[in-house]
């Protein structure tokens, strides 16, 4: 990426199973300027059981009459349709990035060619799984949402003794709560993952309301920026009320691509911008009243003012003593 931020628009299942609502998706994170748009890959009976409960925000999003397992359901993308939206990514020029929930869509991403797998929060302690997608030696991100440093150094060790390299791992600090209170981001957890394990790259994945946090997370070092998005937060499903609409997704992104501007290459120096103001805004040192050729120039007879075009008050000291070799008038530069 350039040293840029890898700015990732993650369609989840925001699309409600729905082809044509994915691939709208898909044109909004174009249009907003995403680098890639993630989903997620799963065979609801494989990774969930039919007594799991549903969060509390899910309950809230779809009320308590559907199971957890009902809701994932009706949510699922079939092999078909994860072939036509990888086309329909490329021919858009944006990356495919899903994450995988079962052993049976890691095969199945794998088949397709991915080249990025994504590791979402709730598989972190998942053994198998982290040792299945190890051993593909893929380029990693993995959501560290509801983990501890020891889970996250646990899940790396795994990855990499089934042969993934670190160096290819982005570790992303996450809070796994729909919205995340401000309270709760936490965002120098991302720096302590970075000072613990620091051949990884590091970046965050937010679940707040607003734009704010993740541009706060790239001024801090982020490498990589995941956040969810939604063609309306009306819609129904699970996660839309939690998401950024598109016009709001777009203002993050320009606002991220301005703070990488900003940062700059941290090397202290004028700018070319500023460099013709440096005349005008800096001083000089000028006659503080009219001197006479071989006056000595003292503290009484000398001043600093603009512009700064003339001697620079540093050297103050070297002048003070020496004899003037000409007329100066007031204010006129020595």
């Amino acid at each position: 990426m350039n040293n840029k931020t890898l700015i990732i628009a993650e369609a989840g299942v925001n699309h409600n199973g729905s082809l044509e609502i994915a691939k709208e998706m898909i044109n909004a994170a174009v249009e907003a300027g995403a680098d890639a748009v993630k989903f997620q890959t799963f065979r609801a009976e494989q990774f969930v059981s039919k007594y799991a409960q549903k969060a509390e925000y899910q309950n809230k999003a779809t009320g308590v009459d559907e199971s957890q397992l009902e809701m994932i359901k009706k949510l699922e993308l079939d092999a078909t349709a994860h072939r036509i939206l990888i086309a329909y990514c490329k021919k858009k020029n944006i990356r495919f990035i899903s994450s995988p929930f079962d052993f049976e869509s890691i095969d199945l991403l794998n088949e397709l060619g991915l080249e990025i797998f994504k590791i979402p929060s709730g598989e972190i302690t998942n053994l198998p799984y982290l040792r299945k997608i190890g051993i593909l030696k893929k380029k990693l991100i993995i959501s560290t949402g509801m983990a501890d440093w020891g889970e996250v150094g646990a899940a790396l060790d795994v990855l990499t003794r089934a042969g993934t390299k670190l160096k290819d791992v982005t570790v992303l600090h996450c809070n796994t709560e729909y919205p995340t209170p401000v309270e709760d981001v936490n965002l120098k957890a991302m720096l302590t993952i970075k000072s613990s394990f620091p051949e990884v790259h590091v970046g965050y994945s937010d679940h707040t309301l607003g734009i704010e946090i993740p541009i706060a997370a790239v001024a801090m070092g982020a490498s990589v920026i995941e956040k969810h998005f939604t063609l309306d937060r009306n819609m129904a499903g699970p996660d839309h009320q939690a998401s950024l609409e598109p016009g709001e997704l777009k203002a993050m992104i320009e606002a991220i691509r301005n703070i990488e501007k900003a940062l700059g290459d941290g090397i202290k120096g004028p700018s070319p911008s500023e460099l013709k103001n440096r005349p005008i805004a800096r001083k000089s040192i000028v006659a503080a009243r009219d001197i006479r050729k071989g006056d000595p120039f003292t503290e009484e007879n000398l001043a600093v003012k603009r512009p700064g075009t003339g001697i620079s008050p540093m050297s103050w000291d070297e002048i003070i003593g020496q004899v003037a070799q000409k007329d100066y008038e007031e204010d006129e530069l020595i």
